[in-house]
């Protein structure tokens, strides 16, 4: 997913947690989905820094105040995009993440 391209809100935003929890029909499960997610976010969101940021790891020292300039850049264009619970969250609002519950899953095939 293209992370630069979402809707999310940049800052934190108040929910409605009942509305929310229809999807799963317990609000800690929804909490628990949405932390995993964002937990994917987080981590895919760091690799693609530091890969970015391997560019730079081998300078020589006149051209180090360029670098540092696009370094800075690419560190501050991460820095403003929302963070990865509000990218989740924006995410299973539109219905975009799959998710099961195994137990939930055993107790029909049990009926």
């Amino acid at each position: 997913m293209d992370y630069k391209k979402t809707n999310a809100p940049l800052t934190t935003v108040t929910r409605d947690m009942i509305a929310m929890a229809e999807q799963t029909g317990n609000v800690y499960e929804t909490v628990c989905i949405i932390g995993k997610r964002a937990n994917q976010i987080s981590q895919d969101l760091k690799k693609e820094l530091e890969k970015k940021l391997q560019e730079f790891a081998s300078t020589d020292n006149l051209e180090e105040v360029s670098e540092n300039r696009e370094q800075i850049e690419i560190s501050r264009f991460y820095e403003k995009l929302p963070k990865s619970t509000l990218l989740a969250t924006q995410e299973y609002l539109e219905h975009k993440l799959y998710f099961s519950n195994p137990l939930k899953q055993r107790d029909n095939l049990d009926d």
